[in-house]
């Protein structure tokens, strides 16, 4: 039951955020405001729901180190970004043809912020923890990763291959992240980072939902399997290749620190951020 009412609390501010962003459309300023607002309540109802479920302190959500780790997080995710397509770039497939939209942007910014928290929290927060209990770290990151990926199915231009590539780059690296820091902020930092780039400054399609309209008009042409074709740079093996080394990273990090629960002890409480 703790396990439903934390879901249900979270999934239901992501449902009136997404109205309210969609009742935004057309104004990036309101789009801003409305976004980091579903972002910040998001948050807080994540925090409050599990601390009156599980009578413990949230230290996965620790405001204290929101900014440090909301920072680091993000900084990963715009150097994973610009690694993928700087090679995409080296092989002559993205083109820069002169700038594009600030409040475009600042729009995207908005959006970005409230997508990557609510997802953050649904799916690291709330399902890669508690599977993490029931079937330990891998398992827990494997079922949740392949989740992740599917529900982009439902995207405009998705694709099966689309959402393998989702699953693969981002369901188990940010399960890994998770594994790691034990913090959702980093997490938050790293899937908001990762999208704002690709859609808010270089204004390409993020995971098949049309092109974005941000800071540079861009064009990517060649093979699909560079640029990842109408779902995307998150369709192109880049990224997945990125996606890979970032999860082995994380994953060794978990272990190092002992954050990784194996079968055998994963119906003990699995490590929280210290």
């Amino acid at each position: 039951m703790r396990f439903i009412f934390q879901l249900v609390a979270v999934v239901a501010v992501a449902a009136i955020g997404g109205q309210a962003a969609t009742a935004a459309q057309g104004n990036p300023w309101l789009s801003l405001i409305v976004g980091l607002v579903v972002a910040v309540a998001a948050a807080f109802v994540y925090g409050w729901v599990v601390r009156r479920t599980e009578k413990r302190k949230v230290t996965e959500l620790d405001r204290s180190k929101a900014g440090t780790q909301l920072v680091r997080g993000t900084a990963i995710g715009l150097a994973m970004c610009a690694a993928v397509i700087v090679n995409i770039w080296f092989l002559g497939d993205f083109h820069v043809d002169g700038y594009g939209s600030v409040s475009g942007a600042l729009g995207l910014l908005g959006f970005m912020a409230a997508a990557a928290t609510t997802e953050e929290l649904m799916f690291r927060g709330i399902l890669f923890r508690w599977v993490e209990k029931l079937t330990g770290t891998w398992l827990a990151l494997i079922l949740t990763g392949v989740l992740f990926g599917a529900s982009h199915l439902f995207n405009t231009d998705a694709t099966l291959w689309g959402a393998t590539a989702i699953a693969i780059e981002a369901g188990f690296m940010l399960a890994a992240c998770y594994a790691a820091t034990r913090s959702l902020w980093v997490t938050i930092g790293l899937h908001f980072g990762w999208n704002f780039a690709l859609g808010g400054i270089v204004s390409a399609s993020v995971s098949g939902n049309g092109d974005s309209k941000g800071l540079l008009e861009t064009t990517l042409s060649g093979s699909d399997i560079v640029t990842g074709g109408t779902f995307g740079p998150e369709g192109s093996l880049y990224t997945v290749t990125a996606g890979v080394i970032l999860t082995i990273v994380f994953l060794w990090l978990a272990a190092r620190r002992g954050n990784v629960v194996p079968l055998r002890r994963s119906r003990r409480e699995a490590p929280v951020a210290a």
